[in-house]
C-alpha cells in the first residue's frame, strides 16, 4: 500500500492558527506516515514551527522537522537540532536553503554549513550524542539487557526532477542527491512538478546512478490560476499547459478549485502507476483537499480518533 504525508507552514495570525488546528485534527485521522512542517528562513518561524511539530506529538503523529543551512553556525546549528530532538521529534527535512536576494554563494552569510549534505551529518552526529545505545530486553532472560546503538533518525533530503535552479546538468543534480545519501539521508522528497513523466524520468535516472532511498513524489494541488501565476514565479518552473487551459476556461473559484483538484488527482495517479511509494502532498494548510484526492485514489476509507 502507498504511503502519504503531508507539509504544513507555521501560521502567521491567530485566526491562522485557529484554522491550522482544524486542519490538523482531520489530517492525523487519516494516520499518515508523517506530517513535515516548514521553518522560516534564518530561524524567522521556530518557535511557530517547533509549537505546531509538539502538536502533531499530541496527536500520535510523526512530525518531519525542515532545518535550512543558511546562515546556520555550527553551533546555531547544533543547538536547533537538539531542540528539536529534546522535544520527540525524530524526523528531519534537511535542505540548504537558498541565500538571500543580493548575496552570493560566497558571502559569510551562508553560514558554517555549505550543503544539505553538512547538515545530514550534523544531525546524525548530534543524535549520536546524545543517544549513543539503548537497552534492549533479552526474551527469556528476565532482567537481561543488551546494548544496541542507539535510536536513528529519520533525514529526507529534497530532489529536484527538473533540475535544481543552480544546477548545471542533470547529471550535477544526480551527483548530488548521491552525496546526500552517502551523508545519511534515507529518504527524498522531490520538488513541485506537473507532469508526471518528470517524476518518473527522474526516478529511473537516480536509480541508475546508484541512488537506493525511496523518492516520494511531492504533489501539490493548485486550485486556481492566480495561484498557479504566483507558484511558477516562485519556483521558475516551466508552465503547465494543459493545468493552464483547463484553469482558464472557468472563471469561479470553485470551478478552478475544481479542476485544479482533477489536474492532482490525476498526476497521483500517474506517478503511483509508475511505481511511486507514496505520496508527500502540500496542503497549504488545508485538509479539505488533499483528503479528497486520498479519498478518490482509495487511499483513505476509515479514519481513526486522534491519540
Amino acid at each position: 500500500m502507498p504511503t502519504f504525508s503531508f507539509e504544513l507552514y507555521p501560521p502567521r495570525s491567530a485566526a491562522a492558527e485557529l484554522a491550522l488546528v482544524d486542519s490538523l485534527v482531520h489530517l492525523a485521522r487519516v494516520d499518515p506516515e508523517f506530517i513535515s512542517v516548514t521553518y522560516g528562513a534564518n530561524g524567522s518561524s521556530r518557535g511557530a514551527s517547533l509549537a505546531v511539530l509538539k502538536e502533531l506529538l499530541v496527536l500520535g503523529i510523526q512530525p518531519m522537522a525542515h532545518l535550512t543551512c543558511v546562515g546556520s553556525s555550527y553551533s546555531e546549528a547544533t543547538r536547533l537540532i537538539r531542540e528539536f530532538l529534546d522535544s520527540g521529534v525524530r524526523s528531519f527535512l534537511a535542505l540548504r536553503g537558498d541565500p538571500p536576494e543580493g548575496t552570493s554563494e560566497d558571502d559569510v552569510f551562508l553560514g558554517d554549513l555549505r550543503s544539505a549534505g553538512e547538515l545530514v551529518q550534523l544531525i546524525h552526529h548530534v543524535q549520536a550524542e546524545r543517544e549513543p545505545f539503548s537497552e534492549q530486553d533479552v526474551e527469556g532472560f528476565p532482567g537481561v539487557k543488551r546494548l544496541r546503538t542507539g535510536e536513528r533518525v529519520t533525514i529526507a533530503v529534497a530532489a529536484f526532477p527538473n533540475g535544481h535552479p543552480r544546477s548545471r546538468s542533470v547529471t550535477q543534480d544526480l551527483d548530488t542527491l548521491l552525496a546526500k545519501e552517502a551523508a545519511g539521508a534515507n529518504l527524498a522528497i522531490t520538488q513541485l512538478f506537473f507532469h508526471a513523466e518528470d517524476y518518473l524520468r527522474f526516478v529511473d535516472q537516480a536509480r541508475a546512478a546508484g541512488v537506493t532511498m525511496r523518492i516520494l513524489p511531492g504533489i501539490m494541488p493548485v486550485l486556481s490560476s492566480r495561484r498557479l501565476e504566483r507558484i511558477l514565479e516562485l519556483t521558475g518552473e516551466a508552465a503547465p499547459v494543459e493545468l493552464q487551459r483547463r484553469l482558464s476556461v472557468h472563471a469561479s473559484p470553485a470551478s478552478q478549485a475544481a479542476v485544479g483538484l482533477d489536474y492532482a488527482t490525476e498526476l497521483s495517479a500517474e506517478v503511483l502507476d509508475g511505481g511511486a511509494p507514496g505520496l508527500h502532498l502540500y496542503t497549504f494548510n488545508r485538509s479539505g483537499p488533499v483528503l479528497a484526492i486520498l479519498r478518490e485514489l482509495g487511499l483513505i476509507t476509515t479514519v481513526r480518533e486522534p491519540a
